[in-house]
């Protein structure tokens, strides 16, 4: 259909589904380029998904031109992909807030628009969600339709096959749709992104969907249907016995030109009529219009900001954590044959590309499947491998079973390594990892360790490496620390030993990880009113260092602990649990996160916001302080 006459500027402004459906079919043509151009233009001020957004752009607008949202349900999976739902949902005049502070999500929330009925932020949740809203509304009698919107990776998932298993005796209106780029973040592995790519390569198969495009465009309607079964029966008996999906009691169609706007309009038209479940396979390009994002879908699947004509971003100013872990192992690795490194579908955003690349024998990316990846790992240590098992702390929650039943519990050597330990900004709560001392410090004999900076990042890693008795787990933050060069070579640490950086009587700060800068610059605060004040590094989660706490809660007036956790169940628990146990009551004051899931903004804001500043800390342990001499006395630092 041409349409050189018009541009996509002369659109008219479009403010909700009902502008998308009163588009003329030559507007409507000229909508995916507007779209493209303001989410390139936007994103290169904010950053976000812009990858996976470009590529689902034809799809969100055909799912609002024939569907009907809110009524009609859209369950996206992971939902990063939902910039342009957004757009399209009276949110377009505010896309330029996209993952600011108190701007737009990066991911959907049910509390940011009645057009987002289900959030989501990690993999393989939207096959049983929406099954759920499809079972709901059977029982309710009513009669919106549910589309669950899945990339090809969610595939890799348990969850979803685990769904899959019950569609078929659990409703019959059920419309899946397939995203196939061949991406999750990174490049997808196994034998379902194998399958998936014999499905849409088959040249015989690919002839058949050709034609069945061709008749779609002329006729539609019921010769549609019969036209796809005869193209459905073919294209089986082409690759496999069967259809997987069709196993599982879905009809497939497809796969189709995900890009070709007026085809996936009439296939939805059709797809909405079936009284079946129904998955219709597509497929996209990650990053399509915008020739940046095409040649490197991995870093524009999530980025900061960038330059529009280069697509160049600029470069951290001192190496991330990701970065020295997986240098660090690479070293390692070298030396003992016996380490192997684990990502579940994050070799870029873990580091471990470069191991990849480095070793690639003893590389292994599992997919989106963190349960595996643990149980997987528990195999490699129970035969005497080293297995390092690189997985965002937000995301480990989901190994949380295999962590207690098959690792701690078999005592086997397996090391978590969990990036993003701690407040993940613009991800926003879906990716702050504040959670993972909680779920982690009451398992038997789990060794749990922070470090303050790179340097003693690396001697962690070191002594994880040479650990055998148990599991192992280090938590750190989402870029740098604090900049620390690392040393030649690294050096054991003590187990269960603190560091005492300075000593003091009046107060203890002790600051966990990244919080250790904050105590030392409230450390800095208090010494110019005259306090005398020990400042602790922890290192070690689990176990603590008991003789060190013992010996300042006898000293001081009052201790504090400073952690990036929620502080129920965190590392300040810990210590509060410890010194009642021993009978020491001086006071604990803490540090951390609320009983609640933080928003996304810069760790800057919401640190202010929280309570989690310099500032806040000072005034804590002042009101244990105020109205006494801040004099520090060799007497007083008797025990």
């Amino acid at each position: 259909m041409k349409s050189d006459s018009f541009s996509p500027d002369d659109l008219p402004e479009i403010h909700s589904p009902a502008d998308v459906k009163r588009l003329t079919e030559k507007q409507l043509m000229l909508l995916p380029a507007k779209v493209r151009k303001d989410l390139i233009e936007t994103l290169a001020n904010t950053g976000g998904h812009l990858g996976p957004n470009l590529g689902v752009v034809e799809l969100t607008i055909a799912l609002h031109r024939v569907f009907d949202s809110p009524k009609d349900k859209f369950i996206f999976d992971v939902s990063h992909q939902g910039y342009v739902h957004k757009m399209l949902t009276g949110r377009w005049d505010r896309l330029s807030t996209m993952r600011q502070y108190e701007g737009l999500n990066g991911f959907l929330l049910r509390t940011e628009s009645e057009h987002d009925c289900y959030g989501a932020g990690h993999a393989g949740t939207a096959m049983s969600a929406a099954l759920g809203f499809a079972v709901a509304r059977d029982l309710n009698g009513t009669d919106e339709n549910v589309i669950c919107v899945a990339g090809d990776a969610a595939f890799t998932c348990g969850p979803t096959f685990e769904a899959l298993n019950n569609v078929a005796s659990s409703t019959k209106r059920f419309i899946t749709v397939l995203n196939d780029n061949e991406w999750s973040i990174d490049k997808n592995v196994g034998a379902i992104a194998r399958y998936f790519t014999a499905l849409s390569t088959n040249s015989a198969y690919a002839h058949l969907h050709d034609k069945a495009a061709q008749f779609v465009e002329k006729i539609g309607g019921k010769a549609m249907r019969k036209l796809a079964s005869k193209v459905e029966g073919s294209a089986k008996n082409l690759i496999l016995p069967s259809v997987i999906f069709e196993e599982f009691g879905m009809r497939y169609y497809g796969p189709i030109d995900g890009h070709n706007l007026p085809l996936l309009v009439k296939t939805f038209e059709f797809l909405k009529t079936q009284n079946d479940p129904v998955i219709l396979h597509i497929i996209t390009e990650k990053g399509r219009g915008y020739e940046p994002a095409l040649a490197n879908p991995g870093k524009f699947h999530g980025l900061g900001t960038y330059q529009i004509e280069t697509g160049e971003t600029e470069a951290s100013p001192t190496p991330t954590c990701s970065q020295i872990f997986a240098e660090s192992l690479v070293k390692f690795a070298r030396q003992d044959k016996k380490i192997t490194a684990i990502t579940a579908a994050m070799p870029g955003g873990t580091g471990l590309g470069h191991f990849k690349k480095e070793i690639p024998e003893r590389y292994f990316d599992v997919g989106i499947a963190e349960e595996h990846a643990a149980l997987f790992a528990c195999g490699l240590a129970a035969q005497g491998l080293r297995p390092f098992l690189a997985i965002y702390s937000t995301f480990m929650q989901r190994a949380y079973d295999m962590i207690i039943h098959d690792m701690a519990l078999q005592k086997l050597p397996v090391r978590l390594c969990m990036d993003r330990g701690g407040l993940s900004g613009d991800d926003g709560p879906t990716h702050h990892g504040l959670f993972d001392i909680g779920y982690l410090r009451h398992v038997p004999g789990l060794i749990h360790m922070q470090p303050k900076d790179e340097d003693e990042f690396v001697d962690m890693l070191w002594t994880m490496a040479h650990y055998e008795a148990g599991p192992t787990a280090i938590r750190y933050p989402r870029g740098a620390i604090t900049g620390k060069a690392v040393k030649a070579e690294p050096q054991l640490l003590e187990i269960g030993t603190a560091e005492v950086v300075a000593d003091g009587t009046d107060v203890a700060l002790i600051g966990l990880g990244n919080m250790f800068s904050v105590a030392e610059q409230a450390k800095a605060k208090l010494e110019a009113l005259g306090y005398s004040v020990a400042l602790i590094n922890p290192r070690w989660i689990k176990p603590l260092d008991m003789a060190v706490l013992e010996r300042y809660a006898k000293r001081c007036r009052v201790l504090c602990t400073l952690e990036d956790h929620v502080l129920h169940n965190g590392f300040g628990c810990g210590v509060i649990e410890h010194l009642h146990g021993a009978g020491l009551h001086t006071p604990v004051e803490r540090l951390g996160w609320p009983d609640e899931f933080v928003e996304h903004g810069t760790p800057a804001i919401l640190r202010a916001k929280h309570g989690m500043t310099v500032e806040d800390c000072v005034k804590k342990v002042l009101k244990h302080l105020e109205g006494r001499t801040p004099v520090a006395t060799a007497a007083a630092a008797m025990v």
